[in-house]
């Protein structure tokens, strides 16, 4: 889905429904033909996973007003019912969805904590939706509690200003970067900053993102070290770096991880995205040129299937199928559980018939025949009317 003459998608996200079904969410920044100034768009797509393709007419649309500006990101709640917008003049608008497939509705609120917060450059929801945070072009972090609103943490100086940021799995931690090179960590419960990452002088720590299969608690960091871009995993248990590896090969705009935590995707400024398999650490998909020259915007996975959708400011949105091995189903799962049991069974019965166990032997069997009849030949010899007629 190319950028339209005039105007061009700042960014995008996911929207996971109910029972495997998947939406696109995207802001559009049009010119007006009759103006100089732009108007904005929020967009709504659906997801055919048949053709990997979004929809050519939106499901709903909804024009912001002149005076909010235009959309800088969005952050979509894990339930899939709401998101939130931050624009350059109007702070953060709350987007609720009403309604099915063919008659979707968007209604907008206001979120006072961050109704004339400015610009923010980064906005994330916890994995649990209990948690909501932005981190503003002026450096200022807020995290508050969802859906009620209250304020956890309001540091006005938390960095220079927003790079990226992440919650961990647990939505225990918040890992946040900033424009000069820095990364801290902070307690989201109480909004305590545990700790500055350690870097060396020649070091910017630019993109983070927190490891997602449970497992491996890690949290990886795109770093630049002059002319070479790398990526960094710490252990979140120390937050010491335990390793790094050149991936890209060159600087990074964005970094996703999938819901499941099996892949790592990187985006360039130069229009590549590469999907990292996360057990290995090994290039799985590779995609030169996908945005050719472009920047890309947002990377982010499809929630239930082996997608990513990207935005550019020049080539707007693509949804691009991963050349990956496919996962599991959970009915391949149970047919080959059932086909193990099976397969056991027969050549349990097999083991049965044909062996020389105990329970089985030649002359076990032909000794306890004879057995059998001996004790009844004694019987009848011994008394044979034992169960002659009774004399009434």
């Amino acid at each position: 889905m190319e950028g339209e003459a005039g105007g061009s998608v700042s960014c995008g996200s996911w929207i996971r429904r109910p029972e495997n079904v998947n939406w696109v969410v995207l802001a559009r920044i049009m010119a007006r033909p009759t103006s100089s100034s732009s108007s904005s768009v929020i967009e709504i797509f659906s997801f055919d996973p048949n053709t990997t393709s979004l929809s050519s007419s939106p499901l709903a649309r909804h024009e912001l007003e002149e005076s909010d500006g235009d959309p800088i990101t969005i952050a979509v709640h894990p339930s899939g019912d709401c998101f939130v917008c931050s624009t350059t003049n109007g702070g953060c608008k709350l987007f609720e969805l009403y309604g099915q497939e063919t008659h979707l509705q968007l209604s907008t609120k206001e979120l006072p904590p961050l109704l004339h917060a400015g610009p923010q450059k980064c906005l994330a929801f916890s994995v649990d939706g209990s948690r909501f945070a932005a981190g503003g072009v002026d450096g200022r972090l807020r995290i508050l509690e969802w859906p009620t609103l209250r304020i956890i943490v309001d540091e006005v100086r938390a960095h220079k200003s927003f790079r990226d940021m992440d919650f961990s799995l647990d939505s225990e931690f918040l890992a946040s970067t900033s424009t000069d090179g820095s990364a801290r960590i902070w307690k989201t419960e109480d909004g305590v900053p545990l700790m500055t990452l350690a870097r060396n002088s020649d070091e910017k720590i630019e993109l983070c993102r927190f490891s997602k299969d449970g497992t491996k608690p890690f949290l990886f960091c795109t770093v630049q070290r002059g002319d070479k871009a790398v990526t960094a995993v710490y252990d979140i248990s120390t937050w010491n770096k335990i390793g790094h590896k050149r991936l890209l090969g060159k600087p990074a705009s964005v970094m996703s991880v999938s819901l499941d935590g099996k892949y790592l995707a990187l985006g360039s400024k130069d229009g590549d995205i590469c999907v990292v398999e996360v057990k290995k650490m090994e290039i799985s998909h590779w995609n030169k040129r996908l945005h050719l020259g472009t920047s890309i915007a947002s990377l982010e996975f499809c929630p239930s299937q082996r997608v990513v959708l990207t935005t550019s400011s020049q080539w707007g949105a693509m949804v691009t199928k991963l050349n990956v091995p496919a996962d599991w189903k959970e009915w391949q799962i149970y047919l080959l559980l059932l086909g193990l049991f099976l397969a056991s069974a027969v050549v349990f019965y097999i083991f049965f018939e044909k062996s020389d166990s105990f329970w089985n032997f030649p002359i076990a069997r032909e000794q306890t025949r004879r057995n059998i009849d001996s004790f009844l030949g004694d019987a009848q010899s011994d008394d044979p009317n034992v169960f002659g007629p009774l004399d009434m």
